[in-house]
């Protein structure tokens, strides 16, 4: 009897052992179809934003043929250096990140009782809806519409993808980070691109509507379902069954990594170790960035040169969308930790940029090229390697939900600086 009972207690350890390891191996094995979709997923999700940022100058231009009354818009001068608009750029930049960030503020607290699948179909039409908007709209008004739903899907896709990496491997943060650096480049240059070959707007946004058709085939038919199976959160979960059902007692219940099962006040707990270390300096380098991109970019005007006012904006775009994906696609290589340096260097590239619009000293639009790629690369290593670093030191069972509150960051410091562009462009065209 003995005997009996050392081998039964050795064949539960035995279990308990492949139990401690199966899970783990099943969610977290690198697989490269897994990094394909997530790159892709990351390319599709931003890429209606980036293109929506890179047209903000052509939206504005509308206004102009809406009647003749803008150039006599009160208090702005269209013959100053600035060759304004009688409207900021910031403004497309608030109706691109405000929705978002709405959906970012309180869709972590509830979302993850919602499935993946509608998630992601809310992400395709919303996408999709925001193109085609866009392209038939007549006025500015059903235009920021349009800019408005793809922010929506922006911010939901965001919010639901960096959730999923959790289920994969530590790789897939990358991939996913790549691809969002990726849509930065294929967004702002296929829409200058396009129009630079004489494709009009219209069916330049028409065109784009593969992306969301490329982001359902990503996720439905590229990914593996690894989100859909049960897991288990640790090695404890997975003992403690074997051991309850040999005394007896009912096996306790089991919880997935995603931790579906926090209260919110114990979501609210969690919160609060992110934000000085991951989240504020993630927010200060995105207030600094975006107000130079929307707020500075639109006032660099260089006349005489092969480039108009509105192709050198977009190209603008471009350049600085080349920067952050050349540094979103480097944490395998270089991995940044002193994430509050960056903010640094970016609000030392804001005080260069507007000393150049109040007292241009550039000789050559190559040199703000050469500003603006560093400026991006600045942008993305800040973005990159905050959501790696925190994919490698916040604990498994809370980083779904941790990945998902810290996305706000970029989001609340895209929204502060569109605020102070409008009134900065305000004073500035008013001279």
């Amino acid at each position: 009897m003995e005997e009996e009972f050392e081998m039964e207690q050795q064949d539960n350890e035995d279990i308990v052992q492949n139990q401690e390891t199966a899970p783990q191996e099943s969610v977290k094995t690198f697989a490269w179809r897994n990094i394909v979709a997530f790159w892709f997923l990351g390319l599709c999700n931003n890429f209606g934003y980036v293109v929506m940022l890179s047209a903000a100058h052509d939206i504005l231009k509308q206004e102009e043929h809406q009647g003749n009354s803008t150039v006599a818009h009160s208090g702005f001068n269209k013959s100053n250096q600035y060759d304004c608009n009688p409207i900021s750029t910031g403004a497309i930049l608030l109706a691109d990140i405000l929705p978002a960030l709405t959906v970012k503020m309180t869709a972590p607290y509830f979302i993850q009782s919602i499935h993946y699948s509608i998630k992601v179909a809310g992400v395709v039409l919303f996408g999709a809806a925001s193109f085609l908007i866009v392209a038939f709209s007549h006025t500015v008004e059903i235009s920021v519409l349009g800019v408005a739903c793809a922010s929506i899907a922006s911010g939901l896709g965001e919010l639901t993808f960096l959730g999923l990496t959790s289920f994969y491997h530590r790789s897939s943060v990358s991939a996913w980070s790549s691809g969002t650096g990726g849509a930065g480049v294929g967004g702002a240059l296929s829409y200058a691109g396009l129009l630079q070959i004489g494709v009009s707007a219209r069916n330049s946004l028409l065109i784009m509507l593969v992306v969301p058709f490329t982001l359902s085939i990503s996720f439905w038919l590229i990914l593996e379902k690894r989100w859909a199976k049960p897991v288990i959160s640790s090695p404890v979960a997975d003992r403690e069954p074997l051991l309850a059902e040999s005394d007896g007692r009912p096996p306790p219940a089991r919880q997935s990594v995603s931790g579906p099962n926090l209260s919110l006040a114990q979501k609210f707990q969690l919160v609060k170790p992110l934000v000085c270390k991951y989240m504020a300096p993630l927010f200060l380098v995105y207030v600094a960035e975006y107000f130079i991109n929307q707020g500075l970019f639109e006032l660099i005007f260089f006349r005489n040169i092969w480039l108009s006012h509105s192709e050198q904006y977009r190209w603008f775009q471009v350049i600085y969308q080349i920067g952050v994906f050349i540094s979103r696609s480097s944490v395998s290589i270089v991995q940044i930790h002193a994430l509050w340096l960056l903010a640094f260097f970016q609000f030392v590239n804001v005080g260069l940029f507007l000393l150049e619009v109040l007292h241009p000293f550039l000789p050559s639009i190559w040199i703000v090229f050469a500003m603006i790629l560093w400026e991006g690369l600045l942008g993305g290593a800040a973005y990159v390697n905050t959501f790696y670093k925190m994919s490698k030191e916040i604990a498994e069972e809370h980083r779904e939900f941790s990945l998902g509150v810290t996305s706000q960051a970029d989001s609340c410091g895209i929204a502060v600086a569109g605020a102070i562009a409008i009134p900065v462009h305000n004073v500035l065209c008013s001279l």
